[in-house]
This record gives C-alpha cells, structure tokens and sequence, in this order.
C-alpha cells in the first residue's frame, strides 16, 4: 500500500507464540536441581580437557515471547 508515497507495512502476527530458553553454561547445570539429559551431556563434554563450549539451551527456563 501506498500513500502519498509512503510505505505502510502490515504488521504479521503469527498465529501462535513462539518459546524462547535461556542459554545456561555447564557451572548453572551443575548446581540445578532437575538435571536434565542435555545439561548432563553437556556437563560431560565440558570436562574434557580443551572443550570450548558457549552454553545450551535449558528447556527448564522457557519462556514465550
């Protein structure tokens, strides 16, 4: 749609809202209380020597946006 030359943008909702998780490192793993079998994975592969790891999502901090 034009206007007197400008452009208006129609906004798109989605019909449903979409679920965001926090990225946790393997230090916030450890101390949670329900582990889950990422986190414990992760925990894992993190104690190798060398491991480079920027975080998981946690499906136990899940929000909607």
């Amino acid at each position: 749609m034009t206007m007197a030359g400008k452009k208006i943008k129609k906004h798109v909702s989605s019909a449903r809202p979409q679920a965001h998780f926090k990225l946790v490192t393997s230090d916030v793993c450890a101390v949670c209380k329900q582990q889950c079998a990422r986190g414990i994975r992760y925990m894992a592969r993190m104690e190798q020597p060398g491991a480079v790891g920027n975080g998981i999502p946690c499906v136990l901090t899940r929000y909607v946006k």
